[in-house]
Protein backbone atom coordinates (compact mmCIF):
# COMPACT_ATOMS: atom_id res chain seq x y z
CA UNK A 1 0.00 0.00 0.00
CA UNK A 2 1.01 3.56 -0.89
CA UNK A 3 1.89 5.81 2.36
CA UNK A 4 1.01 8.92 2.59
CA UNK A 5 4.08 10.96 1.12
CA UNK A 6 2.91 10.03 -2.11
CA UNK A 7 -0.32 11.53 -2.08
CA UNK A 8 -1.58 14.62 -4.05
CA UNK A 9 -0.79 18.11 -3.09
CA UNK A 10 -3.64 20.87 -3.21
CA UNK A 11 -4.45 22.50 -7.13
CA UNK A 12 -5.72 25.75 -7.52
CA UNK A 13 -9.16 24.35 -8.22
CA UNK A 14 -9.10 23.31 -4.64
CA UNK A 15 -7.42 26.21 -3.70
CA UNK A 16 -10.19 28.90 -5.29
CA UNK A 17 -12.61 26.21 -3.90
CA UNK A 18 -11.53 26.97 -0.21
CA UNK A 19 -11.30 30.87 -0.86
CA UNK A 20 -15.22 30.70 -1.88
CA UNK A 21 -16.21 28.77 1.24
CA UNK A 22 -14.09 31.22 3.18
CA UNK A 23 -16.26 34.69 1.04
CA UNK A 24 -19.67 32.35 1.14
CA UNK A 25 -20.58 33.45 4.99
CA UNK A 26 -23.86 33.03 6.38
CA UNK A 27 -26.63 30.80 4.79
CA UNK A 28 -29.55 32.66 3.98
CA UNK A 29 -32.01 33.01 7.01
CA UNK A 30 -29.55 31.96 9.19
CA UNK A 31 -26.36 33.75 11.93
CA UNK A 32 -22.81 32.31 11.12
CA UNK A 33 -22.06 29.40 9.63
CA UNK A 34 -20.31 26.71 11.61
CA UNK A 35 -17.36 25.52 10.09
CA UNK A 36 -17.18 21.63 9.37
CA UNK A 37 -15.01 21.99 6.16
CA UNK A 38 -11.91 19.86 6.41
CA UNK A 39 -10.60 16.43 5.72
CA UNK A 40 -11.91 13.19 7.78
CA UNK A 41 -10.99 9.71 8.66
CA UNK A 42 -12.80 7.77 10.44
CA UNK A 43 -11.47 5.51 13.33
CA UNK A 44 -13.61 2.37 13.38
CA UNK A 45 -15.17 0.40 10.56
CA UNK A 46 -18.14 -1.52 10.44
CA UNK A 47 -19.24 -3.84 7.61
CA UNK A 48 -22.92 -4.25 9.03
CA UNK A 49 -24.37 -1.08 10.65
CA UNK A 50 -24.52 -0.24 13.96
CA UNK A 51 -27.69 1.26 15.20
CA UNK A 52 -28.04 3.79 17.69
CA UNK A 53 -29.34 1.84 20.61
CA UNK A 54 -28.38 -1.58 19.26
CA UNK A 55 -30.55 -4.33 18.01
CA UNK A 56 -31.19 -5.47 14.73
CA UNK A 57 -32.71 -3.59 11.19
CA UNK A 58 -36.39 -3.44 12.00
CA UNK A 59 -37.40 -5.17 8.68
CA UNK A 60 -40.92 -5.73 7.21
CA UNK A 61 -41.26 -9.15 6.30
CA UNK A 62 -40.60 -7.93 2.39
CA UNK A 63 -37.65 -6.10 3.82
CA UNK A 64 -36.56 -9.36 5.48
CA UNK A 65 -37.02 -11.33 2.16
CA UNK A 66 -34.60 -8.99 0.43
CA UNK A 67 -31.74 -8.59 2.93
CA UNK A 68 -32.21 -11.86 2.70
CA UNK A 69 -32.11 -12.77 -0.85
CA UNK A 70 -29.10 -9.94 -1.02
CA UNK A 71 -27.07 -11.97 1.36
CA UNK A 72 -27.40 -15.48 0.37
CA UNK A 73 -26.93 -14.03 -3.89
CA UNK A 74 -23.98 -11.93 -2.12
CA UNK A 75 -22.52 -15.15 -0.98
CA UNK A 76 -22.94 -17.83 -3.91
CA UNK A 77 -22.02 -14.95 -6.53
CA UNK A 78 -25.11 -14.51 -8.53
CA UNK A 79 -25.14 -10.69 -6.81
CA UNK A 80 -22.31 -8.35 -7.59
CA UNK A 81 -21.47 -6.20 -5.46
CA UNK A 82 -20.48 -3.16 -7.83
CA UNK A 83 -19.39 -0.88 -5.53
CA UNK A 84 -16.30 -2.94 -4.64
CA UNK A 85 -16.01 -4.97 -7.70
CA UNK A 86 -16.24 -1.97 -10.28
CA UNK A 87 -16.09 0.93 -8.17
CA UNK A 88 -19.55 2.03 -8.66
CA UNK A 89 -20.64 5.36 -5.59
CA UNK A 90 -21.22 3.04 -2.66
CA UNK A 91 -25.08 4.53 -1.93
CA UNK A 92 -26.62 5.83 1.37
CA UNK A 93 -25.73 5.01 4.77
CA UNK A 94 -22.65 3.04 3.20
CA UNK A 95 -20.73 5.99 2.25
CA UNK A 96 -20.89 7.46 5.73
CA UNK A 97 -19.44 4.05 6.97
CA UNK A 98 -16.28 4.52 4.30
CA UNK A 99 -12.97 3.52 6.03
CA UNK A 100 -11.04 6.05 3.37
CA UNK A 101 -10.72 9.80 3.98
CA UNK A 102 -13.02 12.36 2.56
CA UNK A 103 -13.15 16.26 2.59
CA UNK A 104 -15.90 18.60 3.08
CA UNK A 105 -16.08 21.66 1.16
CA UNK A 106 -18.42 24.35 2.15
CA UNK A 107 -18.47 26.23 -1.37
CA UNK A 108 -19.30 27.61 -3.67
CA UNK A 109 -21.86 29.56 -2.55
CA UNK A 110 -25.25 28.16 -1.50
CA UNK A 111 -23.76 24.79 -1.58
CA UNK A 112 -21.72 21.56 0.21
CA UNK A 113 -19.61 19.69 -0.94
CA UNK A 114 -18.34 16.44 0.03
CA UNK A 115 -15.54 14.48 -1.79
CA UNK A 116 -14.77 10.65 -1.04
CA UNK A 117 -11.38 9.12 -1.64
CA UNK A 118 -13.13 5.78 -1.88
CA UNK A 119 -14.84 5.55 -5.47
CA UNK A 120 -14.04 9.28 -5.97
CA UNK A 121 -17.72 9.82 -4.53
CA UNK A 122 -18.68 13.48 -5.13
CA UNK A 123 -22.28 14.58 -3.07
CA UNK A 124 -23.66 17.86 -4.03
CA UNK A 125 -25.68 19.43 -1.07
CA UNK A 126 -27.57 22.27 -2.10
CA UNK A 127 -28.37 24.80 0.89
CA UNK A 128 -31.64 26.12 2.01
CA UNK A 129 -33.89 25.12 -0.99
CA UNK A 130 -36.65 22.43 0.16
CA UNK A 131 -36.70 18.80 -0.57
CA UNK A 132 -38.65 18.07 -3.84
CA UNK A 133 -41.47 15.88 -4.40
CA UNK A 134 -40.60 12.30 -4.44
CA UNK A 135 -42.46 12.27 -8.32
CA UNK A 136 -39.69 15.07 -9.18
CA UNK A 137 -36.76 13.37 -7.62
CA UNK A 138 -37.28 9.45 -8.76
CA UNK A 139 -37.07 10.45 -12.85
CA UNK A 140 -33.89 11.11 -12.22
CA UNK A 141 -32.03 8.72 -9.65
CA UNK A 142 -28.90 8.56 -8.50
CA UNK A 143 -26.39 6.52 -6.75
CA UNK A 144 -26.27 9.09 -3.66
CA UNK A 145 -29.73 10.45 -4.64
CA UNK A 146 -30.22 14.43 -4.04
CA UNK A 147 -29.52 16.24 -1.27
CA UNK A 148 -31.04 19.04 0.19
CA UNK A 149 -29.37 20.93 3.56
CA UNK A 150 -29.98 23.60 6.00
CA UNK A 151 -28.37 24.93 8.85
CA UNK A 152 -29.21 24.39 12.20
CA UNK A 153 -27.27 26.52 15.02
CA UNK A 154 -23.79 23.97 14.94
CA UNK A 155 -25.55 21.49 12.71
CA UNK A 156 -26.13 21.00 9.09
CA UNK A 157 -29.18 19.00 7.91
CA UNK A 158 -29.12 17.20 5.22
CA UNK A 159 -32.54 15.75 3.38
CA UNK A 160 -31.76 13.43 0.38
CA UNK A 161 -33.98 11.56 -1.53
CA UNK A 162 -34.06 10.61 -5.27
CA UNK A 163 -32.00 7.34 -4.92
CA UNK A 164 -31.88 4.04 -7.25
CA UNK A 165 -31.97 0.66 -5.92
CA UNK A 166 -28.45 -0.31 -6.88
CA UNK A 167 -27.16 -0.09 -3.51
CA UNK A 168 -27.26 -1.80 -0.08
CA UNK A 169 -27.16 0.63 2.87
CA UNK A 170 -24.31 -1.47 4.38
CA UNK A 171 -21.85 -3.99 3.18
CA UNK A 172 -23.78 -7.02 4.14
CA UNK A 173 -26.20 -6.21 2.17
CA UNK A 174 -28.91 -4.15 3.88
CA UNK A 175 -31.16 -3.28 1.17
CA UNK A 176 -33.38 -0.16 0.40
CA UNK A 177 -36.35 1.02 -1.71
CA UNK A 178 -36.43 3.95 -4.26
CA UNK A 179 -38.21 5.80 -1.80
CA UNK A 180 -35.76 6.05 1.02
CA UNK A 181 -34.97 9.46 2.58
CA UNK A 182 -32.25 9.60 5.00
CA UNK A 183 -31.78 12.81 6.81
CA UNK A 184 -28.23 13.76 8.12
CA UNK A 185 -27.45 15.83 11.02
CA UNK A 186 -23.43 16.72 10.51
CA UNK A 187 -21.83 18.31 13.29
CA UNK A 188 -18.73 19.31 15.24
CA UNK A 189 -18.56 17.49 18.95
CA UNK A 190 -15.21 18.97 19.32
CA UNK A 191 -12.39 21.20 17.47
CA UNK A 192 -11.19 17.54 16.20
CA UNK A 193 -14.16 15.39 15.77
CA UNK A 194 -17.17 15.13 13.14
CA UNK A 195 -20.30 13.26 13.88
CA UNK A 196 -22.91 12.33 11.48
CA UNK A 197 -26.28 10.45 13.08
CA UNK A 198 -28.40 9.41 9.69
CA UNK A 199 -32.18 8.57 9.80
CA UNK A 200 -33.32 5.99 7.38
CA UNK A 201 -36.83 6.21 6.29
CA UNK A 202 -37.93 3.75 3.67
CA UNK A 203 -41.66 2.40 5.67
CA UNK A 204 -41.88 -0.27 2.57
CA UNK A 205 -39.01 -2.69 3.94
CA UNK A 206 -38.39 -1.16 7.83
CA UNK A 207 -41.32 -0.91 10.18
CA UNK A 208 -39.80 2.45 11.77
CA UNK A 209 -36.82 4.83 10.87
CA UNK A 210 -34.12 4.08 12.25
CA UNK A 211 -30.34 5.83 13.20
CA UNK A 212 -26.62 5.03 12.70
CA UNK A 213 -23.81 7.44 14.18
CA UNK A 214 -20.60 8.01 12.73
CA UNK A 215 -17.64 9.61 14.16
CA UNK A 216 -14.51 10.76 12.31
CA UNK A 217 -11.22 12.51 13.19
CA UNK A 218 -10.19 15.89 11.25
CA UNK A 219 -7.20 15.55 9.29
CA UNK A 220 -5.85 18.42 7.65
CA UNK A 221 -2.42 16.81 7.24
CA UNK A 222 -4.15 13.93 4.95
CA UNK A 223 -4.42 14.74 1.39
CA UNK A 224 -7.21 12.92 -0.80
CA UNK A 225 -5.43 10.39 -3.36
CA UNK A 226 -6.65 8.25 -6.13
CA UNK A 227 -8.79 5.29 -6.23
CA UNK A 228 -8.77 3.12 -8.79
CA UNK A 229 -10.46 -0.37 -9.00
CA UNK A 230 -7.93 -2.97 -9.07
CA UNK A 231 -4.93 -0.82 -8.43
CA UNK A 232 -2.98 -0.34 -4.70
CA UNK A 233 -4.53 2.18 -2.60
CA UNK A 234 -3.37 3.62 0.69
CA UNK A 235 -2.88 1.85 3.73
CA UNK A 236 -6.08 1.95 5.87
CA UNK A 237 -4.95 -0.72 8.46
CA UNK A 238 -4.76 1.71 11.34
CA UNK A 239 -8.61 1.55 10.92
CA UNK A 240 -10.37 -0.75 13.58
CA UNK A 241 -12.61 -3.21 12.15
CA UNK A 242 -10.83 -3.32 8.87
CA UNK A 243 -10.09 -6.80 7.33
CA UNK A 244 -6.08 -7.25 6.95
CA UNK A 245 -5.14 -8.80 4.38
Amino acid sequence: MEDHRGCIRSTPILAAVFAASVLAGPAFGQGAVPDISGTYWATQYNAKVQLVGGGDLPLTAKGKAAYEKNMASLKDGSLSDDARKFCTPDGPVRNLATPYPFEIFQAPPGQVTMLHELNHQIRVITLDKPLPKYEELVAFPYYNGHAFGRYESDTLVVQTAGFNEKTFLDATGAPHTDELITTERIRKISPTQLEIVVNVHDPDYYTRDWQARFVYTLRNDVRIEDYVCGEPHRDISSVAGVRRP
